[in-house]
């Protein structure tokens, strides 16, 4: 058996809720499907030190991330009976209210994707090197802390 090769997850800016909706769109043909979920991470305005988080840039190891991704969801497909799964992450500047991170995943039975998606997310946080750049509405900046 010939081993998948990583695909590349990342979108320049900003996902948009039409790339959203036209992902989730496409998978109404696909009649084996019982059950789809759907993790958007959306960037805060969050208030760190008495300055609020305006936006986020996003930088990668990208040939490292795209490898890990490529692990994280061929461990979920041995792990939990999913049909389809895709992934998509922002590089470059995302404004606080627009969404960085798109996981979207499907099965025949709704616990596989509840139990699937956490762990796919929890996987990516802890394993993939992705860096955010947070910049504030002083124009200041800091490197973001995952928590």
């Amino acid at each position: 058996m010939k081993a998948k090769k990583s695909k590349n997850v990342f979108k320049e800016g900003a996902i948009s809720p039409g790339f959203i909706a036209e992902s989730i769109g496409k998978h109404q043909t696909k009649t084996d499907i019982g059950a789809h979920n759907i993790f958007l991470g959306q960037v805060r305005s969050d208030q760190i030190d008495g300055k609020v988080v305006s936006e986020i840039e996003y930088s990668a190891f990208e040939d490292m991330a795209n490898e890990k991704f490529h692990d994280i969801r061929e461990s979920a497909f041995d792990k939990f009976n999913l049909s389809c799964m895709h992934i998509y992450h922002s590089l470059g500047t995302v404004k606080a209210g627009e969404i960085c991170l798109f996981v979207f995943v499907s099965s025949t039975r709704r616990k596989d994707v509840f139990l699937a998606l956490e762990y796919i997310v929890e996987e990516i946080k802890a394993h993939v090197p992705i860096f955010g750049k947070e910049f504030f509405e002083d124009h200041t900046h800091q490197w973001k802390v995952n928590s």
